[in-house]
């Protein structure tokens, strides 16, 4: 993008990411992207309820709904490419943590006063460093205590804690926890959830995230298509497309809150990545749908905890 090349013109904007952030409701509906190398997820929306003061930021509108690691970004452009415009955002390694799609609904005056507002007045040419070595395998020393402190959990976000006292990746953990608490399932799980949940019109929650971004759907799905290796939600408002081939493990992970218990479907690969994470939509204070519920304990052959 700095070079200009294959026709993409791009603008390089200060690297004041809150500050563009909290201009960003004034844009109206635009389709904001966030990826890893497996999966895309795609949401249409408004930009609203923006908390951006600090190295975390938070985005909580009824559609777009954000977890953001500004600490992690680097860098910041506003992109051309074919006729399409964009914002888009990248970690220091020059990988992409972030893109804001114009649409039809956005408003363009309000976007180009964003673009003017935070263009960098002196652009730097970007330097890449490579990014961080992925940490060597941390296993878990005590199954029992970590099992212990899992069971005695009364939120979904105590688990990364929990990773944290017990210095244990989060796969290693799910193996240790014991088959009632987390186990692995089919690897066409995914498939067989998404089908059931367009089926039963079970409204899901599907979490894509990368070092900068964790970008969060919530409602119900209702077109599906496979495309070679990749499987997609197709929706007006949600597009979600993952690379099957990367699958290589699946599991069911349950975990006790104040609400009763809560259970997801986690997608990693064969490194040990994260890719994908579902979970039936509630918010606190409510109960899990017994429909999504239903969903994964079919899945297990050993009975969840509850």
């Amino acid at each position: 993008m700095a070079a200009g090349c294959a026709g993409i013109d791009a603008i390089a904007l200060q690297p004041d990411f809150q500050s563009i952030f909290r201009q960003l409701p004034s844009v109206g509906r635009v389709m904001a992207l966030t990826r890893n190398d497996w999966c895309v997820h795609e949401r249409h929306g408004r930009y609203e309820d923006v908390r951006a003061d600090g190295p975390m930021g938070l985005v909580l509108g009824p559609d777009i709904d954000l977890r953001v690691f500004f600490f992690n970004w680097a860098s910041a452009w506003s992109v051309t490419d074919a006729g399409r415009r964009s914002l888009q955002f990248f970690d220091a390694a020059g990988m992409a943590v972030h893109k804001i799609y114009v649409t039809a609904e956005t408003d363009i005056v309000a976007f180009d006063a964003l673009v003017d507002a935070h263009r960098h007045p002196s652009p730097i040419w970007p330097e890449n460093p490579p990014a961080p070595e992925r940490p060597a395998p941390r296993g878990v020393n005590d199954a029992a205590a970590l099992r212990a402190d899992w069971q005695a959990m009364t939120d979904t976000h105590q688990f990364f804690p929990l990773l944290k006292k017990h210095d244990a990746d989060r796969l290693a953990a799910l193996e240790a926890a014991g088959a009632d608490l987390a186990q692995k399932v089919a690897i066409d799980a995914v498939e067989t959830v998404l089908a059931g949940a367009v089926a039963e019109g079970t409204a899901i929650m599907c979490f894509v995230a990368n070092r900068g971004m964790i970008q969060i759907h919530s409602g119900p799905i209702e077109t599906l298509r496979r495309t070679g290796p990749w499987y997609n939600v197709l929706d007006p408002d949600f597009n979600l497309h993952l690379n099957t081939t990367a699958i290589a493990q699946v599991w069911v992970v349950n975990k006790p809150t104040s609400d009763g218990w809560v259970t997801s479907l986690e997608v990693y690969n064969a490194a040990g990545d994260l890719i994908v994470q579902f979970f039936g939509v509630r918010k606190p204070g409510q109960a899990e749908l017994p429909a999504w519920r239903g969903m994964l304990a079919a899945l297990c052959d050993t009975p969840l905890a509850q």
